[in-house]
């Protein structure tokens, strides 16, 4: 295990104490700007013979700047620098690590009921490198042993950065499909060079068959050759994708989805797609011939989007565009108030080093319609001066409606619905997301802490 020390170098009790000076502000910013997406950090653990079974430690700052206001609760922490993933409480005490066994983090890692930690792993010798990448789901005990594993990543394919469980059990997941120049420049695309758009495909983790798969392959325009396949006119497709929009990323990389979620009350599935600076919304109710078509399911749109939001420019559409570079679509259900809103973070805002956190609240019926403002309300945000990081980071919300905030290269800070920075916790690291369980939640009762 590391042997690193811990440092709580602000913490408040009940009393009151001098504090490094914050600011808060809950202004209603609307324009970020931003850069690429996720790195791999290239450090590897530093690991020791230790066989002590305490908890990992680490440097850290703890502020507590209003203890009334904050929500006692345990964080679980991917921490991808450090290829570390831990369970900590508000005083930033760690009550387990999860031992990774020389396996590297891909990006996600969270807690499922039965206490399983489902994890996106890093595959060794991948051929297809961008940040994100993965290749293996695994489920780890608390011991870190590995009771589950689906490794998909070949040199055509590999699935990265996200995952999340259906109530049935299926697992849906993130996958880069590698297609040649020839496809590439089959299907309209302006560069010379092979390209890497996204798939979704749903696994059955009894059988590791896969059940169900998405491509946004089959759902393309492009309005630069009509000799070419997908010709048609962009901004009266709005629920196609435009092949060309981000044609100057010369790696082949041109959408970078980097999260996902599903919402079962309407068997809906979240896509975040960092490149494009939107979330595109897609019908799981299709069968996988119907999710290849124009037709099918609940919609009956097939596979193309029924919804997309944060970035009317992707197809020439009216409307203020709020995302430049986008993380964690997480849709709040019944662990908040605002059934149906949706939290994002926004990576920078304005074009400067900042970044905000929205709530949007989602229509009650998904409709895209060509020169209609079709974006969702603004129903909170939440920005500070001292609130950036260009990749990574996320939101959650907590039952007495405050926000936890993932500042990826910084940390997490805990804000009131009315802005008040509350409590933040800092470390060097590099923080993928956060998430917050209640102390008696069936997560953390299976892991018998």
């Amino acid at each position: 295990m590391r042997l690193l020390r811990i440092y709580l170098l602000s913490i408040l009790v009940l009393t009151s104490i001098v504090l490094i000076s914050c600011n808060s502000d809950d202004t209603r910013v609307e324009d970020p700007k931003s850069m690429d997406d996720i790195i791999q950090d290239p450090d590897a653990n530093d690991e020791s013979d230790d066989e002590d079974d305490t908890p990992d430690e680490f440097e850290a700052t703890v502020e507590v700047f209003n203890p009334d206001l904050v929500y006692d609760g345990y964080i679980l922490v991917n921490e991808a620098a450090a290829n570390s993933v831990f369970l900590m409480d508000k005083e930033a005490t760690v009550l387990h690590e999860w031992p990774l066994n020389d396996q590297r983090l891909g990006n996600d890692a969270f807690l499922l009921d039965n206490g399983l930690l489902l994890a996106n792993l890093e595959v060794d010798d991948s051929t297809i490198g961008f940040g994100g990448v993965g290749g293996k789901l695994a489920l780890l005990d608390k011991e870190g042993n590995t009771t589950w594993e689906f490794i998909y990543a070949s040199d055509d394919y590999i699935l990265h950065h996200d995952a999340e469980v259906l109530p049935s059990g299926n697992i849906i997941t993130i996958v880069w499909d590698r297609k040649t120049i020839e496809e590439a420049n089959l299907a309209g695309h302006a560069l010379d060079s092979e390209v890497f758009p996204e798939r979704i495909i749903e696994i059955d983790p009894e059988t590791d068959q896969i059940v169900w798969e998405w491509h946004a392959w089959d759902h393309l325009i492009q309005d630069i050759d009509d000799s070419k396949e997908n010709f048609g006119t962009v901004a009266d497709n709005p629920q196609l994708i435009d092949v060309n929009y981000n044609s100057e990323q010369d790696d082949g990389d041109i959408m970078h989805a980097n999260g996902i979620t599903y919402d079962a009350s309407n068997d809906l599935i979240f896509l975040s797609v960092n490149f494009y600076h939107e979330v595109w919304v897609i019908d799981h109710s299709t069968s996988t011939q119907e999710a290849a078509s124009h037709s099918g399911g609940t919609y009956n749109k097939g596979g193309d989007l029924i919804y997309r939001f944060g970035n009317p420019d992707t197809y020439d559409n009216v409307g203020e565009r709020l995302f430049f570079n986008n993380h964690y679509p997480n849709l709040l259900t019944d662990t908040f108030t605002d059934i149906g809103n949706i939290l994002i973070y926004v990576n920078m805002m304005n074009g400067t080093e900042q970044s905000i956190v929205y709530e949007l609240d989602l229509p009650d019926q998904f409709g895209l319609h060509p020169n209609t403002d079709n974006e969702p309300v603004i129903v909170w945000s939440f920005t500070d001066p001292e609130l950036f990081a260009p990749k990574v980071s996320g939101a959650v919300a907590l039952p007495n409606g405050n926000r936890m905030i993932t500042e990826g290269d910084f940390g997490i800070w805990e804000v009131t619905e009315a802005g008040e920075v509350v409590w933040r916790f800092s470390s060097v690291g590099f923080f993928w997301r956060a998430y917050h369980y209640e102390k008696d939640a069936p997560e953390i009762i299976a892991l018998g802490l």
